[in-house]
């Protein structure tokens, strides 16, 4: 008796042991082992802005749609500025969003954490402070007014953080040595045109377009700010909720973002047309080929978030009054990212 029922314990705890290597020995990511044919919605915002391209190609071409699993609806909506991602974030309107770094940090940091991570990188450069030619160096900007997309925003922070290192007082209510202006880049261009402006932070293709239709010219190019020129100018954040309970879907996300921006690289001139049409339909309004040409020159489109220059950002934002703590840490989930990278042969990323 004793025999057969230690034969019989022995049996269950094999049994056991079986189960629970099949479970560990499983090398699939999150995203598969939580993989449902149950139907799911992905609510997606972007910006009709350059810097956005990915969003952009992946949108207009079809190439997003193509990566997620046949259960999966992609519903997309088109902002103006991030702060207002992160209202539809926090409402429960929105899923992910391609968005800057600065309200990012701030949607972070507002949810004490809670309520969005960065996943992945999309486009580093393409922003700059473009201003009326009289004006040669930062000293020639006291006094002056200059525009930026949002308060608080990525082109904001860079602003305001630059302005301090050179000796220039700006504040949040347009105060200080230089006025600073938030409103909607489209908004930029005709006031810089009629001279209630002197310049604009702003990025892609406004600053282009300031340029050539409103005769300024470049004083500062960001990336010359940042080592090997490299910094972030949009990521990908996703609500930590839809993260936890759709990880699949975020990798198929993350999976067209990647065919997006291969696109982008193999075909620049479909691409380059794809998202002047994405831009149109958003906008109502047509932008020339050679603007999204001279553009997409101007920056670089990755996976890869740059971590460095968003915590650098937070610390800018910190240091101008912006955000009340200069701390990130946890914005980040890379885990997704990591696992499409390594699945391509490719190195992983640290957040």
């Amino acid at each position: 008796m004793k025999i057969r029922r230690s034969a019989v314990l022995l049996a269950l705890l094999v049994l056991l042991a079986l189960v629970a290597t099949a479970c560990g020995s499983d090398s699939s990511s999150t995203a598969n082992a939580k993989a449902s044919s149950a139907p799911v919605t992905i609510r997606l915002g972007y910006f009709p802005n350059l810097t956005h391209a990915p969003a952009l190609v992946g949108i207009q071409g079809g190439i997003f749609k193509k990566s997620f699993a046949k259960n999966v609806t992609l519903e997309t909506s088109s902002f103006n500025a991030g702060g207002d991602v992160i209202t539809a974030l926090f409402s429960g309107s929105l899923d992910a969003s391609f968005i800057g770094p600065g309200p990012s940090i701030s949607g972070f940091q507002k949810s004490d954490g809670k309520a969005l991570r960065i996943v992945s990188g999309s486009t580093s450069g393409g922003a700059y402070l473009v201003v009326k030619s009289e004006i040669t160096t930062a000293a020639d900007l006291k006094g002056k007014t200059i525009s930026t997309p949002q308060l608080g925003n990525t082109q904001d922070v860079s602003l305001r953080a630059w302005l301090k290192s050179k000796g220039l007082s700006s504040d949040t209510s347009g105060g200080g040595d230089v006025h600073i202006l938030p409103q909607d880049n489209s908004q930029t261009l005709t006031t810089f045109e009629s001279g209630d402006i002197d310049g604009a932070w702003v990025p892609e293709p406004w600053a282009t377009r300031m340029v050539k239709e409103g005769h300024g010219k470049i004083l500062v190019d960001e990336k010359d700010l940042w080592p090997s020129g490299r910094y972030v100018t949009a990521n990908v954040i996703v609500s930590t909720s839809f993260l936890n309970d759709h990880p699949d879907v975020v990798k198929q996300l993350i999976e067209g973002e990647m065919a997006a921006i291969n696109f982008i690289r193999t075909n620049p001139a479909q691409a380059q047309s794809l998202a002047a049409q994405a831009i149109q339909a958003a906008t109502g309004k047509p932008i020339a080929p050679a603007l999204v040409v001279a553009s997409f020159k101007n920056q670089t489109f990755t996976v890869d978030p740059i971590p460095a220059s968003l915590v650098k950002d937070a610390k800018d934002a910190y240091a101008v009054g912006l955000i009340s703590s200069p701390d990130v840490k946890g914005i980040y989930d890379l885990k997704i990212l990591n696992e499409v990278l390594k699945s391509k042969g490719q190195a992983a990323i640290k957040g």
